[in-house]
């Protein structure tokens, strides 16, 4: 299912006991990378697994509705995987697609060659096992497992939280690529502020006095940042040009 764009209308995220975020009216258009980024519990995984279905809203909408055929989620747990292969990770990203008996097709092999390549992985390398990678490599394959769902919106909390630098930025620098190049809607939660100011078009804040979305210089304009991290941040901060 191909996605033009998303949106929310008054969404309201949280748990039963708890507003986290609420009022949350956006659009994430097709082509852009959009990073959710404020303090800790200020609600960015809520909306992620809120977004993905995951967890119920507590009122408002999203549409359309999401599920695994129009959307792929990458979350920070670090997987273990023993004796299961590049290939076989990276081809759970059909299992949406895939008959009652679970069986790869050849155009579901094709599309798990393509993401591979997508993220730098060569064919060569898909029969290596998952467990010897790098932390970088295996982020690179959990995309990939996401690029293989052939969905126009990929979800990602906190990709880059066990990668040294180089890897973080080539992720971030894949994650653009992938949104402007092939079209995708990237929604990113981190604490990777310089990454995520120099790499993704627009920016959903988080505080806990309420939310701002924009473009970094229409939000540091109205202070939004400074409202939501209790400090003025570019004092300490200077983002890449």
């Amino acid at each position: 299912m191909s996605l033009v764009n998303i949106s929310t209308n008054k969404l309201t995220i949280g748990y039963a006991d708890k507003v986290v975020q609420s009022n949350l009216t956006f659009e994430v258009q097709t082509g852009e990378v959009i990073a959710l980024l404020g303090p800790n519990g200020s609600g960015k995984t809520t909306l992620l697994r809120t977004l993905a279905g995951l967890q119920p809203a507590l009122s408002g909408v999203v549409t359309p509705a999401l599920d695994a055929h129009n959307m792929a989620l990458v979350l920070t747990e670090r997987l273990s995987l023993e004796n299961t292969s590049i290939h076989d990770v990276v081809a759970m990203g059909r299992y949406p697609y895939t008959s009652f008996l679970g069986g790869l097709t050849e155009e579901d092999e094709r599309i798990i060659h393509q993401s591979l390549e997508a993220v730098g992985l060569v064919a060569d390398s898909a029969y290596r096992f998952f467990n010897a990678l790098s932390d970088g490599d295996k982020q690179r394959v959990l995309i990939a497992k996401a690029l293989a769902q052939q969905t126009n919106l990929i979800l990602l909390d906190e990709p880059t939280a066990h990668l040294d630098l180089p890897n973080r930025i080539r992720i971030f620098g894949l994650l653009k690529e992938l949104a402007h190049k092939e079209h995708k809607m990237v929604i990113i939660s981190t604490h990777e502020l310089d990454l995520a100011l120099a790499t993704c078009d627009r920016v959903l804040l988080f505080g806990a006095s309420g939310s701002w979305i924009g473009k970094v210089d229409e939000l540091k304009a109205v202070n939004a940042f400074e409202q939501a991290f209790q400090m003025d941040i570019f004092k300490w901060f200077r983002p890449r040009s």
